[in-house]
C-alpha cells in the first residue's frame, strides 16, 4: 500500500518552489522632548531608506544574534534589551516579484535606545518618524496629511461599487474616524494597511498596485515593507507606554516633567493636559525628586527627577495612560 502511494505521488507533477529567505529587521527608537526617532540606513543614495536589516545566514546561532550582528556592522550600534515585534509572510511585500520565488519572511524586532551618533558601513541616520507617516502626529491639530488622504480613502470607498462599499467605509472609519471624529492612536498599522490597500502609498504602486499620483498620501516611503514594520513598532510602543513604564527607558537618568511630558507627546502623537498628566505621574509613583534643578528650560528653575523602579514591584502595569483624543 504504501509503495503504490510513493509511485502514484512521484508521478504527480508538483511545482518547485524556492525555499524561504529569513531577513531580520529592527525598529531601534530613541525620542527628544520634541521629536520621536527611528535608525535608518541607506547603503544606496538612489533607493529610499530602510532599517537597519539583513538576511539570517548559517554563521549566526539565533535569530536575535543574526540581528544584532547586522545592526553593528551597519551602524556601528551595539544593543541592549530587544523584543520581537512581528513576524510578515506575504508574498506580495517584496521589492521585486518573481513568480517562482518562495515567500521572504521579515522577522522584525523593537529596540528602544537613548539617541547616539550612529556610524557604519552603510549611511545611518537618525530621522523623525512623522517623516514616514504624517498622519499619525496630532499635536497640532488635525494634520494637514489628512486633507489629502480623507477624500482618497471616500473614493476608494464609492469605487467598490455596492458590495464593497459599505465595507470599505466601516474600517475607514474604524482606523481614522472621520466621522465620529475620534483617533485611537494605537491604530497605527491598521492605518498604513488601509493606505497600501486603496494604492495611497507609494509602496502600493511598486507593489503592483494603480492610483493616480495625485492621490498618493504625503510622507516618505521606505525600502521593501519596512514602513509598514515601523508603522508595527509606532503602534506597539503607543500601546506598550499607557502599561508599562517603557518610556523611561528612552528618558536621560534625570528630566525633569515638562519633558517627560513633551517626551509622551511627541511618541503618542497627542498633546496632553499639563496639569492633569503631573497628577498621573504622581498618582502612579513613576518618579522621584533628584534634589537638584536646572535653569535649561529659560524660566524658573525646574526640578530635576528620576524614574523610580520601586514601581516595577508594586504595581503589575505602572504605565501612562493617555486620553482618547477627540
Amino acid at each position: 500500500m504504501a509503495s503504490s502511494f510513493s509511485a502514484r505521488r512521484s508521478k504527480t507533477s508538483i511545482e518547485p518552489h524556492a525555499a524561504p529567505t529569513i531577513d531580520l529587521s529592527a525598529v531601534i527608537m530613541a525620542a527628544t522632548p520634541d521629536e520621536p526617532r527611528v535608525l535608518t540606513v541607506r547603503s544606496d543614495p538612489q533607493q529610499p531608506e530602510g532599517l537597519p536589516s539583513g538576511p539570517l545566514q548559517s554563521q549566526h546561532r539565533t535569530l536575535e544574534m543574526g540581528l544584532r550582528s547586522w545592526v553593528t556592522e551597519q551602524t556601528q550600534l551595539t544593543l541592549g534589551y530587544v523584543e520581537q515585534l512581528y513576524t510578515f509572510g506575504d508574498r506580495d511585500r517584496a521589492e521585486a516579484h518573481d513568480p517562482n520565488a518562495g515567500h521572504a519572511l521579515s522577522i522584525a524586532y523593537l529596540a528602544l535606545v537613548q539617541e547616539a551618533r550612529p556610524a557604519g558601513l552603510a549611511h545611518a541616520a537618525w530621522q523623525n518618524w512623522y517623516d514616514y507617516l504624517p498622519w499619525e502626529d496630532w499635536r497640532d491639530g488635525r494634520p494637514k496629511a489628512l486633507d489629502v488622504i480623507e477624500p482618497a480613502l471616500k473614493a476608494w470607498a464609492r469605487a467598490g461599487g455596492k458590495p464593497l462599499r459599505q465595507f470599505r467605509e466601516e474600517r475607514i472609519e474604524l482606523t481614522f474616524g472621520f466621522e465620529a471624529r475620534t483617533w485611537t492612536d494605537e491604530r497605527v498599522l491598521e492605518r498604513y494597511e488601509l493606505l497600501y490597500e486603496a494604492g495611497l502609498v507609494p509602496e502600493a504602486l511598486r507593489d503592483g498596485a494603480t492610483a493616480a499620483k495625485a492621490r498618493i498620501a504625503p510622507g516618505k516611503p521606505m525600502a521593501l515593507d519596512h514602513r509598514r514594520i515601523l508603522a508595527t513598532a509606532i503602534g506597539r510602543l503607543r500601546g506598550k507606554i499607557k502599561y508599562r513604564p517603557v518610556i523611561f527607558e528612552l528618558m536621560p537618568a534625570a528630566f525633569t516633567l515638562l519633558d517627560l511630558q513633551r517626551t509622551v507627546e511627541a511618541l503618542s502623537g497627542i498633546r496632553l493636559h499639563k496639569q492633569n498628566f503631573r497628577r498621573l505621574v504622581e498618582m502612579q509613583g513613576l518618579v522621584e525628586e533628584t534634589g537638584e534643578v536646572t535653569t535649561k528650560t529659560g524660566g524658573r528653575p525646574a526640578r530635576l527627577v528620576r524614574f523610580r523602579r520601586e514601581v516595577l514591584l508594586e504595581r503589575p502595569a505602572p504605565g501612562v495612560r493617555l486620553p482618547r483624543l477627540r
